[in-house]
């Protein structure tokens, strides 16, 4: 994806808060739960539910929400098309980690089996 400045820019300064109803209102909406998508996002960010809470509340944005991430090694295997462009072709590192988190969200209100979610 070649995307601009701006784009990425915008993706950068955006809130996790602002997004995660819209991500829990989308997976509850396909009959899955905040805890099922709050272990997708723990297998991708390594964060816990406590240290999930804290990113809400303090309004990160996602280049810090995923700068003190510990990314899973196995999130490369994340592949597929999201917003019209091919994750694996993002040239934007923390565009491509937001990606990785929305594709995510999708696999699971398209109601993939949290084993294949999470690449096991």
């Amino acid at each position: 994806m070649k995307s601009t400045s701006h784009h990425d820019d915008r993706i950068a300064q955006m809130s996790f808060a602002s997004v995660y109803p819209h991500y829990v209102t989308k997976v509850e909406k396909k009959g899955r739960s905040s805890s099922e998508l709050h272990q997708v996002i723990e297998w991708l960010t390594g964060y816990d539910e406590t240290i999930l809470r804290q990113h809400i509340n303090s309004k990160t944005t996602f280049a810090d929400f995923f700068e003190s991430a510990n990314l899973n090694p196995k999130a490369e295997l994340i592949t597929g098309s999201i917003c019209g462009y091919k994750i694996q072709e993002i040239e934007n590192p923390l565009t491509r980690k937001v990606r990785y988190l929305d594709k995510l969200v999708d696999e699971l209100a398209k109601g993939k089996t949290l084993e294949k979610i999470l690449r096991k």
